[in-house]
This record gives C-alpha cells, structure tokens and sequence, in this order.
C-alpha cells in the first residue's frame, strides 16, 4: 500500500472544505495549513492537529508538504502555483484556475518545467447523473445538439462582498468579474464539457443588486463548436437563491435536470419509456446534494472535492495525467473573459 501524500492547504475561505476533503480522501494526509488571518488560521490547525504557517513561502519549505491546495483570491491562484511549482509542489487548484487564460498558460508553463501534476475543481463534471449525461451526448443518443443551456438564479447577500474576507470578490483585479467568474465557472465549464466546447459568445453585463465593482448578473449566448446555439444566466441577485438548471436539446431527445436532480430525459427509441422511468427513478429521486449552495457558499458539497484529491493522488503514484487539469480548466475562463468583452464592446468574440 502507497504512502499517505502529505496536503498543504493555502487560503481558509474554501480552503476549510478541502481541510475537510483532505481528511476524508484515502492516501492523504493533512499536514499544514496557511492563512494571514491568524485566528481563523489557529481554529483550524486545531481542529486538524496539523501544522500552522502565516507564511507560505515557508509552508513550501516543508518537506512533509507534497500537494498544495490553492484556495486564495481568483486573481492569486497562477502566482501561488507558479511558485508551488517552482518548490516541486503537486497542486490542486480552485475554480476558476486563475482570472485570464494568459494567467492561467502562465501556471501551465510552470507546471510543465517543474514536472508536477495538478488537479482542478470542477467537481460537476464528476457527478453521476452529468456523467450519464455526457455518454448520451458522446454516444450521439441526442443526436445533432440544438441548444444546451444554464441558468443560475442564486443570491448572495451585501455581507459576502464585505469585510476582510468578502472585499476582493466582485473586483475586477481579484475575482476577475462577479457572477459569472466566482459563482457561474463552474456551469460554464459544465455545459461546455458535456457539448464539447464554446467556439463564439455574446454577452450583456452589469450590476443590479449590490455595491461591487464588477457584474452581479449576466447574460451570453453561446455558439458551440458542433454548432448548436445554447444561453448561460448568472446572478447572485435573485432571493432567496434557486437551484441551477441545465437543459440540453437534441434531434433526438431532451435533457433537463435541475442542479443534481434529473427532472426529464426524453430520448427517442424502443427503450424511450424504460429508460426514462429508470432514469427518474434514480436521479430524479435523489436528494439534491446542492439545494443550499445558492444561498450560501460554504454549503458546497465536498464529495467532489474528495474524488479530485484522490485522483491527483492516483495520478502521481500511477505516473498518469489526472482527470481535470489545467489545459480542459483553461476554456471555461477563455469562454468566460470573452463574455466580458462582448458585453464591453457589444460584438460577437471568438473564443481563443
């Protein structure tokens, strides 16, 4: 049996869920966290019984320290795993992986030249029911897409954008938008794995419903690479916070699912009837793992999170790529980045 890898945790916002994640993944260990705000910084060390360090360069120091997890501001997420990197580090890196794509190529060339793995947290991609998804799309049971669409109706209160720990999101220079980039990445990536990747986007933004800087709501329209035409809606302005809902429309058949919660699957063929009561009867009738998510961020499920720090683990002791990293992480922010710009210059952008 494989050592235990010893984990580093760099930022106790979400950094605390995957403390959480760390602990419960088989082959890991947590050793250290780091955080500047001492208190929060203590609790946590506490309730681990691991090692504590206002400092990350000397976090990075720590030989017992092999995986780093990157969980600071957006706008940080390149530097600190640039310099992970450099310290021999593997890592795991939040959503999104850092604000621009030039940032984000950035940490793709440190990466390489230090010879580290690194995984991403798009945990969506891992849930059975998207998964099921994804092999009806691949499998071409839709047959031709038509238009595959996200809406994400959630609210965050003016106390998330303030204080000490709520003053860099909604900016520009550290979340990298609002709605969208913090909140919206993760159904952008979503829909963008399960249609196969977003080739144009138009976009309208602004703010509706808080003091910030950036976007609290926005609105794209998307051209998909095998040319289907789909929408994505972000706020963090609808009270009190609905759950997500993808739809996808083929030829053949339509999908739509709310959250983690298939609400219809309609597919033609002899089997449509079956296969669509069997699938309701076991995804339509889970409890939905995100219905608190929308009103509060650190209600976030972390099985996700566990599946991805145990796959990088796999991926370093089987000398394999892990299943999310940072060149399939890079096109949600590349999609994302080219929404803004639209909405800037109110013309149509290609992507990359």
């Amino acid at each position: 049996m494989a050592a235990e890898l010893g984990f580093g945790v760099v930022g106790l916002g979400m950094g605390k869920n995957h403390c959480r994640s760390v602990a419960r993944a088989k082959g890991a260990k947590l050793v250290a966290v780091c955080d500047v705000d001492e208190e929060r910084l203590g609790s946590t060390a506490e309730e681990y019984g691991c090692k504590a360090y206002t400092s990350y360069e000397e976090m990075l120091q720590d030989d017992e320290v092999q995986i780093v997890n990157v969980c600071v501001e957006s706008g940080k997420h390149a530097e600190l795993g640039i310099q992970a990197a450099d310290a021999g580090k593997h890592m795991i890196v939040e959503k999104p992986a850092d604000i621009t794509p030039e940032r984000v190529d950035q940490l793709i060339g440190a990466v390489k030249d230090a010879g580290v793995k690194v995984g991403c947290i798009f945990q969506a991609r891992l849930e059975p029911l998207n998964r099921r998804i994804k092999d009806a799309v691949d499998s071409g049971k839709l047959g031709k897409l038509i238009g595959v669409h996200g809406h994400l109706p959630w609210y965050r209160a003016d106390s998330y954008y303030q204080g000490a720990h709520g003053s860099w999101k909604g900016t520009w220079d550290l979340d990298g938008g609002g709605s969208l980039m913090n909140q919206g990445v993760h159904t952008v990536d979503l829909i963008q794995w399960l249609a196969g990747g977003v080739e144009s986007v138009m976009g309208m933004f602004g703010v509706f419903g808080h003091d910030i800087e950036a976007e609290d709501q926005t609105v794209a329209l998307f051209k998909f690479k095998n040319g289907a035409i789909g929408t994505v809606y972000t706020t963090t302005c609808c009270y009190p916070g609905l759950p997500q809902l993808v739809t996808i429309y083929g030829e053949n058949g339509s999908i739509m699912k709310d959250a983690s919660k298939l609400i219809s699957w309609k597919i033609q063929g002899e089997n449509e009837a079956s296969e669509e009561a069997e699938m309701l009867g076991f995804y339509g009738a889970q409890e939905d793992k995100q219905k608190n998510i929308s009103a509060d961020p650190m209600a976030v499920s972390s099985d996700g999170h566990t599946l991805i720090i145990e796959d990088l683990i796999g991926a370093i002791n089987e000398e394999r790529e892990p299943m999310i990293g940072l060149e399939s992480a890079r096109h949600a922010v590349e999609i994302i980045t080219a929404v803004f710009e639209s909405g800037r210059t109110g013309r149509e952008v290609k992507v990359g």
